[in-house]
C-alpha cells in the first residue's frame, strides 16, 4: 500500500522540526550539509520522529539547493548532499514509515533577485537526485510566493507520478503574501496535480486552524498542516519556541475536524509535539464531511485623489513638465528650506522632491518636510524612499504614514549604502531591492499589505523610479528600466546629465517605452564642486570644456555661479526638445539656481507656444 492509499481511510502523522534540534544541540551552520558530516545525528533525529508515531518523515534537503548552499560555499555538493540525505532518511524509516524528499521555497523578500529560470534549474537539479534515490514523495514546503510554488509543482508533476505535497505558508490568517485567498489557492493546487495540498510554517496551531475553517474538503487531494509551535521568544541572541505538547494534543483533534489527513510540526516542534499528535488521533478515522464557515470579507475602500492633484506620471504625459529637488536640511531647523520650496512653487514647478538622507548623511525627516509643505503651504511634494534605513516593517508602516498624509507622489530607490555617509559603522537594511519595493507599493494601491491583508482603504500612489544612465552600457540600464515597469513604476528620474550627446543617447535607447522620462539636471556652484564629481562621484564624468569653463570663472563665486547655470541651460536645450519632463537638482540649498532654471524652461515653453500659434 502505499502513501495516498493509506491516506484514503487513515490520518497519517508527519514528523518535526529538524533544524530546531541540531539548533539546540549548538549546531548553527549548514544543516544539510550534516547529511555528509555527521550522518549519524541526522539518523537519530529520524529515528526519534518516528519512535514518537510519525509515519512520513521528510528528508533534511529543505535548503538542498544550488542558491542555498552557496552561502555555505557548498554549491557544487548538491547532488552528493541530496543523495546522502534520502540514504539516512531509508535507513531510519525502514519499513515503519513513508520517506518524502523534500525541496524548500527559494524566494523571500527579495523575490526579483532571483528569476523563475534560476529558480527552475535549481530545483530541477534536486528533484532529479531525489526522485533517483526513490523518495516515496515529494513534499514542496515553506513557499510564501504562490508563483513560485505553482511553477515548481508543474515541474514535479511533468516528472513523476509519485505522490506531490504542495504545503504553502502564510503570514496573516486564510489569504496568501498576494491576496489571494487560502480556499482559491488549494483549489488551484488542486487542479495543477498536488496530492496534498496545506500550510506549514510561520503560523501556530490556532492561526492554522482558523485559516482551514473556511476551507472545504478537496474533491481529489487531501489536506496536511505542519504548524510552527508557536511564536517564539527572542532569548539572548535565539528564538526560543515554548508551547507545551499538550496543546498539540488539544489542536491534533481540531485539525481532524477541520478534514486533516497529514499532520506535523514545523520549527519548534519536536518529538514530544509529534508523540502528543499521534497519541491524539490514534485509532480516529479521518472526517468525510465538514461546515465550512463563511469567509470574512474586508471591504476595501477606494480613496479617489483630489482634483487639485493630478499624478505627476500623468502630468508628464500631457505637457511639459518640471520637479525640483530641494533636500531637507541636515540640520535643525526649515527656515531656509521653506523659503527654497515656496519660491519654487511660485516659479510653477509640479512638484518639490524630498531626497531621504541623500548620501547616507541623516537629515531631517523628508516625510515631516513634505507634510510642512503639503498641509501648510499645499506645496506638491514627492517623497524619496530608500530601502537602505528601513526593513520591512518599516517600510510598510512609513507608507501607510505617507498615505494618511495625503502625500502620494513617492520615488522607490536602493539608497546610498551606509558606509558612505556620516556614519560609516551604520547598518544598510535592505530587506528589500527597490523593485521589490516598487511592487509592494503597487500592492498597496490594489488595497493589500505585504502579508497579503487587506488594508481596508486602496492607496493611490503615484510611484517614480530612479534611473541612472551614466553607465558603460545604457542597453543594460533600459533593461533594468523594462523590469521596473514591470513592476509597476509608472515614470523615471534619472540622476544629473552633464553631456548632450548623452542626453540624445538616452532618447534613443528609451524611446520605446511607454513610461514618461524626467531628465535630471544639477547646475554646477564651483570648479571644487565640478572636480568632486567627475572625480569621485561614480559614473558621471565631465568634459574637459565644463570643467575648464568653471576653473575660469572660480575667482568669482558669482561668476562660477552663472557658469554652471549657463552650462544647465545648455543642457536644458537638449533636453526640452527631446523630453517632457525636466528634473532639476538643486545644489546645497541654493534654490535661486533652481528657480532661475525654471523660469527659463517656462519662458522656452512660453515661447515655443507662441511659434506654434504664429
Amino acid at each position: 500500500m502505499g502513501l495516498l492509499e493509506e491516506l484514503e481511510t487513515k490520518i497519517l502523522i508527519g514528523d518535526g522540526a529538524i533544524g530546531t534540534l541540531l539548533h539546540l544541540h549548538g549546531i548553527d551552520s549548514c544543516f544539510e550539509e550534516l547529511n555528509l558530516s555527521k550522518p549519524d545525528q541526522i539518523k537519530f533525529i529520524h529515528e526519534a520522529y518516528i519512535e514518537a508515531g510519525a509515519n512520513v518523515i521528510q528528508t533534511n534537503t529543505y535548503g538542498a539547493n544550488y542558491q542555498k548552499l552557496a552561502r555555505y560555499g557548498l554549491e557544487d555538493s548538491v547532488v552528493e548532499i541530496n543523495k546522502a540525505a534520502v540514504t539516512i532518511a531509508k535507513e531510519a524509516a525502514g519499513n515503519q514509515a513513508y520517506v518524502v524528499g523534500t525541496i524548500g521555497g527559494i524566494r523571500s523578500f527579495q523575490k526579483t533577485t532571483i528569476s523563475l529560470e534560476e529558480i527552475q534549474r535549481s530545483f530541477e537539479e534536486q528533484l532529479t537526485v531525489l526522485l533517483d534515490q526513490g523518495v516515496d514523495g515529494i513534499l514542496l514546503e515553506t513557499y510564501y510566493d504562490f508563483e513560485e510554488l505553482k511553477t515548481v509543482l508543474q515541474i514535479v508533476k511533468r516528472e513523476t507520478n509519485k505522490p506531490i505535497i504542495a504545503n504553502v505558508s502564510l503570514h496573516e490568517v486564510g489569504v496568501l503574501q498576494d491576496g489571494t485567498h487560502l480556499a482559491d489557492a488549494f483549489s488551484e493546487l488542486e487542479n495543477l496535480g498536488a496530492d496534498v495540498i496545506g500550510i506549514n510554517c510561520r503560523l501556530g496551531p490556532h492561526h492554522m486552524i482558523r485559516s482551514l475553517e473556511e476551507v472545504p474538503l478537496p474533491k481529489k487531494a487531501y489536506l496536511s498542516v505542519y504548524p510552527n509551535a508557536s511564536l517564539p521568544e527572542y532569548v539572548e541572541g535565539r528564538l526560543v519556541y515554548e508551547t507545551h505538547e499538550d496543546y498539540f494534543r488539544e489542536s491534533a483533534r481540531l485539525f481532524r475536524l477541520e478534514g486533516v489527513r497529514l499532520i506535523g510540526g514545523c520549527c519548534g516542534t519536536s518529538p514530544k509535539h509529534i508523540k502528543a499528535i499521534s497519541e491524539a488521533l490514534r485509532g480516529l478515522p479521518p472526517v468525510t464531511d465538514k461546515s465550512v464557515k463563511n469567509r470574512q470579507v474586508e471591504i476595501t475602500t477606494e480613496v479617489k485623489i483630489p482634483n487639485h492633484t493630478t499624478p505627476i506620471h500623468e502630468i508628464v504625459k500631457s505637457r511639459r513638465s518640471v520637479i525640483v529637488e530641494l533636500d531637507p536640511p541636515k540640520k535643525l531647523g526649515v527656515q531656509k528650506f521653506i523659503q527654497g520650496a515656496k519660491a519654487l512653487h511660485q516659479a510653477g514647478v509640479d512638484s518639490v522632491t524630498l531626497a531621504d538622507n541623500s548620501l547616507a548623511s541623516p537629515r531631517i525627516s523628508n516625510l515631516a518636510c513634505g507634510s510642512i509643505l503639503k498641509q501648510q503651504f499645499n506645496i506638491n511634494p514627492l517623497i524619496h524612499i530608500t530601502c537602505r534605513d528601513r526593513n520591512l516593517i518599516g517600510l510598510q508602516s512609513h507608507l501607510m504614514g505617507l498615505h494618511t498624509l495625503g502625500l502620494n507622489e513617492v520615488l522607490a530607490v536602493t539608497g546610498d549604502p551606509s558606509k558612505i555617509g556620516d556614519f560609516p559603522g551604520a547598518t544598510s537594511v535592505y530587506d528589500v531591492s527597490s523593485f521589490d519595493l516598487i511592487s509592494l507599493i503597487k500592492q498597496f494601491n490594489e488595497g493589500i499589505s505585504y502579508s497579503g491583508k487587506s488594508l481596508g482603504q486602496k492607496t493611490n500612489f503615484s510611484i517614480a523610479a530612479a534611473f541612472n544612465p551614466n553607465v558603460r552600457h545604457l542597453d543594460k540600464a533600459v533593461k533594468r528600466l523594462e523590469k521596473k515597469i514591470d513592476c509597476g513604476a509608472d515614470y523615471f528620474i534619472t540622476q544629473p546629465l552633464y553631456n548632450e550627446k548623452q542626453i540624445i543617447d538616452v532618447y534613443e535607447h528609451t524611446k520605446h517605452l511607454s513610461a514618461p522620462i524626467y531628465i535630471g539636471i544639477m547646475p554646477l556652484t564651483s570648479a571644487r564642486n565640478a572636480n568632486f564629481i567627475h572625480h569621485e562621484i561614480p559614473g558621471i564624468t565631465l568634459s574637459q570644456s565644463i570643467r575648464e569653463r568653471m576653473e575660469n570663472a572660480d575667482q568669482d563665486p558669482q561668476k562660477a555661479q552663472e557658469e554652471g547655470i549657463a552650462i544647465a541651460k545648455s543642457l536644458i536645450d537638449v533636453a526640452f526638445d527631446l523630453f517632457n519632463g525636466i528634473y532639476l537638482i538643486t545644489p546645497f540649498l541654493r534654490y535661486e539656481m533652481t528657480v532661475e532654471l525654471t523660469n527659463y524652461i517656462k519662458n522656452k515653453e512660453l515661447a515655443a507656444i507662441e511659434r506654434k500659434v504664429h
